[in-house]
């Protein structure tokens, strides 16, 4: 028989059963397409998504890997000691500052994103058309739920500083 997900109790107790066990399996995953890489899981996120990307400006690169502009910049900070971004001026406005791949991140880029589309493709020939599908719209559905409790959060801690938005 299977669970009615529609009940919110169900749906929390099943989520609180599974969330480990996926967590475990991600990091697990990551930890072996890292191996002998000597990069941080952070550091790949950003240099994955300017390989997807390239070319951001830091705000962008920050709002891309979920990280405060501060952080975002102490970690490319270290991804330039490592040779694999670079950073440079806006053309057009000098407050603005570029991250892009060096030609040795961009290489490192594509090891680590062809290893995870090595390993998705192979999820994907274990699942069926429909469970793919499902798959895919439930994750975004996720996403786009995080996001807007995130905005909400935003919009609430702003309020209770006494920064209104108008």
């Amino acid at each position: 028989m299977i669970d009615d997900y529609r009940d919110p109790e169900k749906f929390t107790s099943a989520i609180q059963a599974i969330f480990p066990k996926l967590m475990h399996y991600l990091s697990a995953e990551e930890n072996r397409e890292l191996t002998g890489l000597g990069i941080t899981p952070s550091q790949i996120n950003a240099l994955l998504v300017l390989y997807l990307h390239d070319d951001l400006t830091m705000g962008k690169l920050s709002s891309e890997i979920y990280l405060a502009e501060s952080a975002a910049t102490r970690l490319v900070n270290r991804l330039v000691n490592l040779n694999l971004v670079k950073r440079r001026g806006d053309d057009k406005d000098r407050r603005v500052v570029r991250v892009a791949l060096t030609s040795y991140g961009r290489q490192l880029s594509r090891l680590v994103f062809e290893r995870r589309s090595f390993r998705f493709n192979n999820l994907a020939q274990h699942l069926d058309a429909d469970e793919r599908e499902n798959l895919i719209v439930s994750l975004q559905s996720v996403m786009r739920v995080f996001e807007e409790l995130d905005q909400k959060g935003d919009q609430q801690n702003n309020h209770n500083n006494g920064y209104d938005e108008k």
